[in-house]
């Protein structure tokens, strides 16, 4: 006999209670972003390998080892593990350059990581993200972390923080590698396989190691006093100063964090992440910054663009509470008939929510199940009410009940 079949490791069922907290967050965060004027897009859930190698970075983790790459009629195709790639993809093939400045966009959907599964990471796994494409100021990227703060507070979460860093131009980060360099050599057989390797094609990004050994060299006071030293160029620390301006008049609370680098590679200027003390280790929410090179990296014409994504497990998890999906009627019934033709007529008439007992049970059992559903009203139509053309609204918090006439839908 074959064996019980199982979820696939580092993937979850979303449903009952938790399924109310989704829709909620993809409802808050729908209606809070296009009455700002951005709008929604779907791209595929799998792309060409090649995206990911070019836009993400042939350096990064993500890429060397966490993707799901298949071949498919000798060609290489991948399942995203995150969603900025395939936007800008889309923006270059859908002709999005022509449209008015700024473009603004946000995304929901699964992305897919191979890795160690844990709390608020799993191998398929949610992103909710905004980009904004065709404007290189530090107001677009106020605007975004603004966005997010705001979608953060309309949901009540608890204790977030966010931090902020300036890692400058391409040309900055050259200028960057030779100090930093300088410093770590003297270390380098005390740091992990990964850093050793990233010391030589991508020095920045060993500041995004999560070995502790690691993280305590980089601690060492000569190379956290060369990381504080600000080793980007006028240009970037003018548009640090601005962004920084404005979140404060906004007074959004920020700290300057000289080791976020954040773990993809097409990052310019601004990173930032907002964090959370209720996630242990773990605790960002939502990272992003500002990719100016991104678009002519991947073919399209050079166009300055900023963004951020959040995890969908780890925002859920913080949620106090989600409001409950009240139920405006309940149908108790054996005249089944007649009860479709009046529950078709309170929904497209009235837009009451409205569910029909399709069991044969008894009355009694039927209004449990009224008040198991959290409905407000249960409506009772049996033989004798039907034969008059009437019904009975029952009030479920108060017990009171009345019979009103089935011509009349305005019973409550």
């Amino acid at each position: 006999m074959a064996g019980k079949l199982q979820r696939p490791k580092g993937t979850q069922d979303i449903f009952g209670d938790e399924i109310v907290k989704w829709q909620y967050v993809e409802k808050t965060a729908r209606d809070l972003l296009t009455a700002m004027g951005y709008q929604e897009i779907r791209t595929p859930v799998f792309e060409s390998t090649e995206l990911f190698a070019r836009g993400v970075g042939e350096t990064t983790d993500i890429v060397n080892k966490e993707m799901y790459t298949f071949e498919k009629e000798e060609r290489s195709l991948t399942l995203r593990p995150e969603g900025t790639a395939g936007v800008v993809r889309s923006y270059i093939e859908q002709g999005m350059s022509r449209w008015p400045k700024p473009v603004k966009l946000f995304y929901f959907g699964p992305m897919f990581r191979y890795e160690r599964p844990q709390a608020g990471r799993q191998r398929q796994f949610h992103q909710l993200g905004v980009e904004v494409f065709g404007l290189d100021t530090p107001q677009a990227d106020a605007e975004i972390i603004r966005r997010a703060m705001t979608l953060f507070e309309t949901l009540e979460l608890p204790e977030l923080s966010l931090e902020l860093n300036n890692i400058g131009t391409p040309e900055d980060r050259e200028n960057f590698k030779i100090g930093f360099r300088e410093r770590v050599k003297p270390h380098l057989a005390n740091l992990c396989t990964d850093c050793q390797a990233r010391f030589e094609t991508n020095p920045m990004r060993m500041l995004d190691c999560k070995v502790d050994a690691c993280k305590a060299v980089y601690a060492t006071p000569d190379i956290e006093t060369y990381l504080e030293t600000d080793f980007t160029g006028e240009e970037s620390q003018r548009h640090y100063k601005s962004l920084t301006d404005i979140l404060t008049v906004l007074n959004i609370p920020f700290k300057r964090n000289f080791k976020l680098v954040r773990g993809l590679d097409y990052y310019t200027k601004t990173v930032f992440e907002i964090t959370s003390t209720h996630l242990g280790a773990q605790n960002a929410v939502c990272g992003g910054g500002r990719y100016n090179n991104l678009v002519s990296m991947l073919g399209g014409e050079p166009t300055p663009a900023t963004g951020w994504a959040l995890g969908m497990e780890r925002l859920v998890s913080l949620l106090p509470g989600a409001p409950k999906q009240a139920l405006d009627y309940y149908l108790v019934t054996d005249q089944h008939a007649r009860a479709f033709e009046v529950a078709e007529r309170l929904r497209a008439e009235q837009g009451k929510t409205i569910d029909i007992d399709l069991t044969d049970k008894n009355f009694g059992k039927q209004l449990e199940a009224a008040n198991k559903r959290g409905a407000k009203f249960a409506l009772i139509l049996g033989e004798q009410e039907a034969s008059a053309n009437q019904i009975t609204v029952k009030n479920l918090a108060t017990g009171d009940q009345t019979t009103q006439s089935l011509s009349d839908l305005n019973w409550a």
